[in-house]
């Protein structure tokens, strides 16, 4: 039990797994709940989407379903993860700090919170399980 509740992992697919998980979880949230909407209603949000960084509503919008839809796509596959994730990370972080920057804290929060799996991924990388890793020829658990 002790060796179940304190060493770093049993087995180097444990971390795997946990990698595979948080993949999965944040790239299908970030699709489903917040990508997918921008994608579906893009002609919609076109002319009132917000514009942080000065480059018009459009192209705001553009790059975020970039970030959302296809990052996020990405991301589910494990495939170039570490581009994927810090292009969503930075995504995260002008929606916190730039967009909301005169807002409360629970405005920003949400957005920080996406950020920081994406920040962990960038960090880790895809895992094992996952599209980079089959590239790499680094497939299976060991």
């Amino acid at each position: 039990m002790r060796k179940l509740l304190f060493q770093r992992s049993l087995f180097r697919s444990d971390i795997d797994f946990g990698i595979l998980a948080l993949r999965l979880s944040t790239g299908l949230f970030m699709l489903f709940g917040h990508g997918m909407p921008k994608l579906l209603h893009y002609s919609e949000k076109m002319a009132t989407f917000p514009d942080p960084l000065s480059i018009g509503s459009p192209a705001s919008l553009a790059l975020a379903v970039f970030a959302e839809v296809f990052c996020s796509i990405a991301l589910i596959l494990g495939f170039l993860t570490r581009f994927s994730a810090i292009t969503l990370f930075i995504n995260m972080i002008v929606i916190a700090l730039v967009v909301h920057l005169g807002d409360p804290w629970d405005q920003k929060e949400f957005a920080l919170l996406y950020a920081i799996p994406y920040l962990a991924l960038v960090c880790t990388g895809a895992g094992r399980f996952s599209l980079d890793s089959a590239i790499s020829g680094k497939v299976g658990i060991q």
